[in-house]
């Protein structure tokens, strides 16, 4: 059994990434807002480093009403513009308009399942799956699910939810436990 000191390879020492990998990554999260969310910044984080969106998450949260996807649904040009203007996220045109029309992807999804949790759950059966990588680079970027649920979303008029940016959401809502077999959160 890993001791809690064992950490995923990727951690490093940053305190942020540190307190990121032990209280939430392969945590599951059936929470709409929250799913909202990590998909909104994993999407934001597509080319950059994941340590630059944690550090602007509070940021994000503030910017885009909590991830309220009702509220974000409604953005107008005045608001893409005041978030376009906004050091503290990344002004990206084309990651913050992909926010908007990801809202409003969010809603059709709700009226049509009931939830974004229980619409985005089913790729994997409604239960995580709990990988046994005892190496980082055993971790695949991409799997059938993630390949799945992108073809789907982009369907649904979803943007910035490419194949490796859907297995990093769904590692990072507990979809997969891809915690390494040495790590103290590997179950």
């Amino acid at each position: 059994m890993a001791s809690e000191t064992n950490r995923c390879a990727w951690v490093g020492d940053d305190p942020l990434i540190i307190e990121y990998h032990d209280r939430e990554w392969g945590t599951p999260v059936h929470d709409d807002r929250l799913l909202f969310e990590f998909l909104t910044l994993e999407g934001s984080q597509a080319g950059l480093s994941w340590i630059t969106i944690l550090k602007k998450r509070p940021n994000y949260r503030l910017a885009f009403d909590d991830f309220d996807p009702e509220k974000v649904a409604e953005y107008d040009d005045g608001e893409i513009v005041r978030l376009l203007a906004n050091p503290g996220i990344v002004r990206n045109r084309r990651k913050v308009l992909s926010a908007v029309s990801n809202a409003r992807a969010v809603i059709g999804i709700q009226r049509e399942f009931g939830s974004l949790d229980a619409y985005i759950w089913q790729f994997v059966d409604g239960r995580p799956k709990v990988n046994d990588w005892s190496k980082l680079q055993e971790i695949p970027s991409e799997t059938t699910e993630s390949k799945k649920m992108s073809k789907d979303l982009i369907s649904r008029g979803f943007r910035f939810v490419g194949p490796t940016i859907c297995y990093a959401f769904m590692q990072a809502v507990g979809m997969v436990n891809d915690h390494t077999t040495s790590c103290f959160r590997h179950p």
